[in-house]
């Protein structure tokens, strides 16, 4: 059964709407927060449409894609429905989760946590995949088998991870400037550290490096962008290369693009850019 849906506020925009809700979740034991934006012909319930999820990075919440990020009037003329959840569970009351922006608050990694105090809250990966995307199947027009994810950042290992763990489960997968090997980044061993305990070999399921060696699902398309004057690619916490060369490696059914894009730094303006071709890439294999 559904999760009791709070309708937050609606606005137009272009040809369809966008609904904030909120509800009690049963995964993260708080309530959570998302955005969902509607074309006119799910909202007049004359057609079933695909569902595209977004997942923002490390401090944003459900907000930053559907009032920054540029991707509404390209959903609209394609369209395709858009979620966009927040980035972890907020008011949790664990002491210190808003004490630092690269933990806790604002920075669920997209993983169940299995160690104390996150354990009981911290479990986003399943609240993405499982309880909002049940949620979403049943409270609106939206057909499920035509489903697919991207995200940014911290967003960006989310979406790759979950794309690369549910063979079959998404037609297309993209990112904007993700952490593609958390496992041996400064962004990545702390959380995971924290989240999913000193044990390393237990990190590898959320690792998008380490989970494009052994995939063996349908052949997944992957849209990777970044920017070559990002300070966090300089600084080496994305590490899209590690990404390429696993794919090529591992040689599985993996259809990688990873683009290389000058000038563009780690903002919301290079996802402003490259928007329209991300929308259209999914487009392509969600309407096929």
């Amino acid at each position: 059964m559904a999760s009791t849906l709070v309708l937050v506020s609606k606005a137009r925009c272009f040809r369809g709407e966008v609904h904030k809700y909120a509800h009690d979740s049963a995964v993260t034991n708080v309530k959570m927060t998302f955005n969902i934006y509607l074309p006119d012909a799910a909202l007049t319930n004359k057609e079933k449409v695909p569902v595209l999820y977004y997942l923002s990075g490390l401090t944003c919440n459900e907000d930053n894609m559907i009032t920054k990020g540029g991707a509404l009037a390209h959903l609209s003329e394609a369209r395709i429905a858009l979620v966009t959840p927040d980035t972890s569970p907020r008011g949790a009351g664990i002491p210190g989760e808003d004490d630092d922006w690269e933990l806790g608050t604002g920075a669920g990694f997209y993983v169940d946590a299995t160690q104390e105090p996150w354990k009981k809250n911290y479990n986003m990966y399943s609240y993405v995949q499982n309880e909002l995307q049940r949620v979403v199947a049943e409270s609106f027009a939206v057909d499920t088998s035509r489903t697919s994810i991207f995200g940014h950042s911290m967003g960006g290992h989310g979406a790759l991870v979950l794309a690369l763990r549910n063979p079959g489960h998404y037609k297309s997968v993209s990112a904007f400037a993700p952490i593609c090997h958390p496992s041996t980044s400064n962004w990545g061993r702390k959380q995971f550290a924290e989240y999913l305990g000193s044990n390393e070999s237990t990190w590898a399921a959320y690792d998008a490096t380490e989970l494009v060696k052994r995939y063996d699902g349908p052949m997944l398309p992957v849209l990777v962008d970044q920017g070559d004057a990002d300070q966090f690619y300089s600084s080496k916490q994305l590490q899209p290369s590690h990404l390429v060369i696993a794919t090529e490696s591992s040689k599985r059914p993996v259809q990688l693009d990873s683009r290389m894009q000058p000038g563009y730094d780690h903002s919301y303006y290079f996802i402003q850019s490259f928007i329209k071709e991300h929308i259209a890439f999914h487009a392509k294999h969600l309407w096929l």
